[in-house]
């Protein structure tokens, strides 16, 4: 088993400020090319985003991706090429297949600021139609699968002292969202995350309220 912590403070900031976006990049992203950082797993993008009031992606294209959307605070507006039209909060878990292509747009329509996490994951064959996923926010542990990529998202909130499991897998990349996780021997805090390979009998241990992300992932 080997771990790989990474930082909060080590992701490339991207995005538009002056437009109201601040983007982290936790792997190589546009031009911030890094060809030893271009995917964990399935894994090939977790963004943290930040949008003020008014401010948001215009639309734009995405294919051959599983692009799964993690919402921290305020709401998210979402449309598609394929007809979908919603609202996203927090504790939902938004699924976007984009398959062999669909445009969409994600904006900040409310009056609060805005903050979600965008995972992307490769699919295991490309192709096909693009479908669209959500799954209403639920009290205990969250679980989703994407099949298409051979993985798995837990979510897991825990208070201080509380222990979870970590998926045993190939491949887990855990995401302290927030509060403090000690795991694999690193104490974590928000934006912080660790790339396990090889994962078997680890525990994550909360040392102050928590929320974690943990993706697991098979070949």
């Amino acid at each position: 088993m080997t771990t790989d912590v990474r930082r909060a403070g080590e992701r490339s900031r991207g995005g538009d400020p002056e437009a109201g976006i601040d983007t982290r990049h936790a792997f190589s992203f546009g031009p911030h090319y890094d060809p030893d950082n271009l995917r964990f797993g399935a894994l090939i993008a977790c963004n943290e985003e930040r949008l003020a009031p008014g401010a948001g992606f215009g639309e734009h294209p995405h294919s051959h991706t599983e692009i799964v959307t993690w919402v921290v605070e305020g709401e998210l507006t979402h449309r598609d090429s394929t007809g979908h039209e919603t609202r996203v909060g927090p504790g939902d878990v938004q699924h976007l297949s984009a398959a062999a292509g669909v445009r969409h747009v994600e904006r900040n329509d409310g009056p609060a600021p805005l903050a979600f996490l965008q995972m992307w994951l490769t699919p295991r064959e490309p192709g096909g139609t693009p479908s669209y996923t959500l799954v209403p926010a639920a009290d205990g542990p969250v679980r989703y699968a994407v099949p298409a990529a051979g993985a798995v998202l837990h979510v897991r909130r825990l208070g201080p002292g509380e222990r979870t499991a970590v998926p045993d897998a190939p491949w887990v990349y855990a995401h302290v969202v927030r509060g403090a996780v000690h795991l694999a021997g690193a104490e974590l805090g928000p934006g912080d995350a660790v790339r396990i390979t090889g994962a078997e009998g680890l525990q994550a241990l909360a040392s102050a309220p928590a929320e974690l992300l943990l993706w697991e992932m098979t070949p």
